[in-house]
């Protein structure tokens, strides 16, 4: 469920107030624990505005949690995510991409290792599974 704050946290100059979602609904949307989100506000990946003790993710929020959970699940860390965010925080989007290019090379011939290792596993796995059926038909 989106609300509406009470006060506008859109940029000077435009006239729509910007939807946004509270820290239990962030939560809710991404699936994380409160835990986690505070501390990815904590590390500064992201940065919610705050009205008394209240939290309001705007679009920007989202975009970036969306970056970090796909990060995240191609096997980023933390640290890899939030300097990448910080690149395109002050260097503007073409040095984001450069550094994307890198980090997304590097980790996928991480991945594909680790790709290889689990072919080998699953090749042994069912290797030894089909010896033990083996015996139970003997």
């Amino acid at each position: 469920m989106l609300r509406q704050p009470r006060v506008s946290f859109a940029a000077e100059g435009e006239q729509a107030m910007a939807e946004v979602l509270s820290f239990k609904e962030m939560c809710a949307r991404f699936d994380v624990t409160p835990r986690t989100l505070r501390y990815y506000e904590y590390i500064e990946l992201l940065s919610p505005q705050k009205e008394g003790r209240a939290r309001y993710y705007g679009p920007r929020e989202v975009a970036r949690m969306t970056l970090i959970l796909r990060g995240r699940r191609f096997g980023f860390s933390l640290e890899e995510l939030r300097q990448w965010l910080l690149i395109y925080d002050h260097q503007g989007t073409e040095a984001q991409n450069r550094a994307w290019i890198e980090l997304a090379d590097r980790q996928l011939g991480v991945l594909g290792k680790q790709l290889e290792e689990l072919q080998a596993a699953v090749t042994d796995l069912r290797a030894l599974r089909d010896d033990v059926a083996r015996i139970l038909t003997d």
